[in-house]
């Protein structure tokens, strides 16, 4: 409900800033967002330009098969989960009845897109479109040459649709009984309504059901413009015209835009760049909107549909969200919502909370979406946004609550990739052992919770599970349950038993204690690696200890040999050609060595020199990588962006800090491209940055002070930015060894005792 008042506020204040006439001179944060970085993909899936506001719940985007495609399935009305396509469609259509479709593909032209606003030359049909976004809903306005009549079709691809006078209605089934609702209406009466099929209508029936049910209105030829409004819900179809009526009032596509525009410049104006150029804003920027798609609020007027149980429940005053992939956003997603947007990160964490409550089971989820808990990926990372909330002072849930949901999803729950199955016969092992058993290769998997694509990912689990212990004992510690949280710091040191000694490689072991021999940490491991790993190979893995960097590099042999193994991850060759590599690793991509840029896994890892005494190396690694793999264009993002879960390592390394271990009050200092950063804070606060000389020659800290006093560690703690205050770098061309590297100044890990 926060997420709906502010459209209220800002519909009253429309017209400050119009979205179509700011000049550079004039530019607005939103006005540097650049929605279409990385709609071409370097191997998998791309960013799509989508339209929409803040974390709500309608979201746009142009239907095509792929960015190069030169024809669009109609027009969208509201995207369901991420990266699906339109739950229903609108198709504008002049020309004969037997060439009439319930969806239609047209060539189009000269479309522009922002965050708030979108518009597109339709060709086959001469249809002008525009159209803008509220939360819930949206404006559409058409307006059509020449002389023949205009017909107007919606179409659900699984559901129900009926037309009556110049109002459609209608629902559209998803996954897991969820239905999605629409209320929709023209400002003009049409001619005569109908259904269609292929090549046909039915002017005497008003409603279809089915696979493609289709409605459609006949307009009169002198009907030149065509204005559409919208409502959608989880709810009913009544609840979809409420949503409607509260939020557009008329069918003025500019003061709908012009309201969606002043709302992100809300929310992009609360980080501030400075010092860098357009191109390096647009990053910025853009990586910031991204931050905002999901999760997405499904509060309308203080109900929402949950689909853990299947029922509608009051919101009590506190916005509900779903739609989150936690496997890759609790890294640097969620600790960026802490800063910038801490009601709403307290409102996540409740909604989770609540979806737990309303399962038999009271597991925390991993992969919340509109149509329930996937189960997704490895390892129960919900645990990290909790621990991360704790750890940083935003409590307004029930901890003891959430504690129990998290404990409950790692202990009760099968750690078996991608299932949502009970503990079984791995999780015994993993209990008594420490360690998810590894089948030799050729062996027969026997255990029926593992998923015959996704395999067991013994180390990737393990040492998932290593950090996701230890997150419950930093919330059994808030809790001061002593007992417990001695329990899984003890846990948490699991991933040691995979560390092979003679390699220094995380290895998998099979039942009896073995490593699986021979081994080939690049390539061992089957499609993605997963039959021991996930996605990424042993190289990547490798690092995946974000609570206790400090023993990882004991376990290397110290800080010496920890700092020539990162170099040579860094520089070390594919070992084979590129097409070889990728097909059987197609996430590992973004490649520098080793090193993959576009999985989650790996973002921390340029951060880890600042443990090990050369955080020099840290400065100039983020640098390059920024650099190397993130620009202003079609190509610009260097793999899957998964909702926040790439581009918020972007925000963050722009601004020069990174949340190396979520759980933790403390970011690691990087490089930072912006010469100022002002983040500004809840309560009214301001932290600075201020990067002195700053350019991509001089990208090493020389010095630094904390509000005027001399500052030497390469982190900074949470409380301090909190406080409010500025943070000043002195930046050169050559790196001074000597910042930062104290071991005295190292950031905090779990062994050293100073977490």
């Amino acid at each position: 409900m926060k997420i709906i008042n502010r459209l209220t506020s800002a519909v009253a204040l429309a017209g400050a800033l119009m979205y179509s006439c700011s000049t550079p001179d004039t530019k607005t944060p939103v006005d540097y967002v650049n929605p279409y970085i990385g709609n071409i993909s370097h191997l998998l899936v791309p960013t799509f330009p989508n339209v929409h506001l803040p974390n709500s719940m309608l979201r746009f985007v142009p239907e095509r098969h792929d960015f190069t495609s030169d024809k669009v399935n109609g027009l969208p009305v509201t995207v369901t989960n991420h990266r699906e396509k339109s739950a229903f469609n609108l198709t504008p259509y002049r020309g004969p009845v037997e060439s009439i479709k319930p969806v239609m593909a047209y060539g189009f032209d000269n479309e522009q897109l922002k965050p708030y606003y979108y518009s597109v030359y339709l060709e086959e049909p001469e249809t002008e479109v525009r159209f803008a976004p509220s939360h819930q809903s949206a404006v559409y306005e058409l307006k059509n040459s020449g002389d023949q009549p205009a017909y107007l079709l919606l179409n659900t691809n699984r559901g129900k649709v009926s037309v009556d006078k110049n109002t459609i209605k209608g629902y559209q089934e998803l996954d897991n009984n969820v239905k999605v609702y629409l209320y929709m209406e023209s400002d003009r009466m049409p001619a005569e309504t109908m259904t269609v099929g292929e090549g046909s209508v039915d002017t005497a029936v008003k409603d279809a059901e089915g696979r493609n049910a289709c409605v459609g209105m006949r307009f009169n030829s002198g009907d030149s413009v065509i204005n559409i409004r919208y409502g959608i819900s989880f709810i009913s179809t009544e609840q979809a015209e409420k949503n409607l009526r509260r939020e557009i009032s008329n069918y003025n596509v500019d003061s709908v835009a012009d309201a969606a525009r002043n709302i992100w410049n809300e929310t992009l104006g609360k980080i501030e760049v400075d010092g860098m150029d357009d191109n390096d804003k647009a990053i910025f920027y853009t990586s910031l909107y991204r931050t905002h798609e999901r999760p997405v609020c499904l509060s309308e007027d203080g109900r929402y549909f949950s689909a853990s149980d299947g029922q509608v429940h009051d919101d009590n005053g506190n916005a509900f969200y779903t739609d989150d992939w936690i496997w890759d956003t609790y890294r640097a997603a969620h600790p960026l919502r802490i800063l910038i947007a801490p009601d709403v990160e307290t409102d996540i964490i409740n909604s989770y909370l609540r979806m737990a409550q309303q399962t038999d089971s009271l597991w925390m989820p991993t992969f919340p979406e509109i149509t329930g808990d996937t189960r997704r990926m490895n390892s129960n990372h919900g645990v990290a946004t909790i621990a991360d909330a704790c750890a940083k002072g935003l409590t307004d849930f029930d901890v003891a609550l959430a504690f129990e949901a998290c404990r409950r999803g790692i202990e009760d729950k099968t750690l078996a990739p991608w299932s949502g199955a009970p503990a079984g016969s791995l999780d015994d092992f993993y209990k008594k052992n420490g360690y998810i058993p590894a089948l030799a290769p050729g062996e027969k998997e026997t255990v029926p919770e593992v998923n015959s694509f996704e395999k067991r990912q013994p180390v990737a689990v393990t040492l998932g599970t290593a950090y996701d212990q230890w997150c419950l004992s930093r919330i059994a510690d808030h809790l001061g349950d002593t007992a417990t949280a001695d329990y899984y710091r003890t846990k948490a040191l699991n991933y040691r038993n995979l560390f092979n000694q003679d390699t220094r490689f995380f290895h998998p072991k099979d039942k009896d204690g073995r490593f699986i021999q021979p081994f080939d940490y690049r390539f061992s491991g089957g499609m993605g690696a997963r039959e021991y790993y996930g996605e990424n190979n042993a190289w990547v893995y490798r690092w995946d200890v974000p609570h206790n960097i400090a023993d990882l590099i004991t376990l290397m042999g110290g800080p010496e040999a920890f700092n020539n193994e990162l170099d040579r991850m860094f520089n070390e060759p594919l070992g084979k050609s590129k097409f070889e590599f990728f097909a059987q690793l197609p996430d590992h991509t973004g490649n520098v060595g080793q090193f993959s840029m576009a999985n989650e896994p790996s973002l921390h890892v340029p951060y880890l020199y600042n443990y090990s005494g050369q955080p020099w190396k840290t400065q100039k690694r983020i640098r390059r990588l920024l650099r190397q793999w993130f620009r202003n264009d079609l190509m610009g993002l260097p793999g899957d962006e998964d909702g926040g879960g790439m581009t918020s390592f972007v925000v963050f390394s722009m601004m020069g800090l990174y949340p190396v271990t979520p759980g933790t009050a403390a970011y690691n200092i990087g490089s930072p491209l912006s010469g100022n950063t002002k983040i500004h804070l809840a309560d009214g606060k301001t932290f600075e940055i201020v990067a002195h000389n700053c350019s991509d020659d001089n990208k090493y800290i020389q010095s630094a002070t904390l509000n005027g006093k001399p500052y030497d560690k390469p982190w900074i703690a949470h409380e301090d930015i909190m406080n409010g205050g500025k943070l000043e770098l002195v930046m050169g061309s050559k790196p001074n060894k000597s910042w930062g590297a104290d071991p005295a100044s190292v950031p905090p890990s779990m062994s050293d005792n100073s977490i």
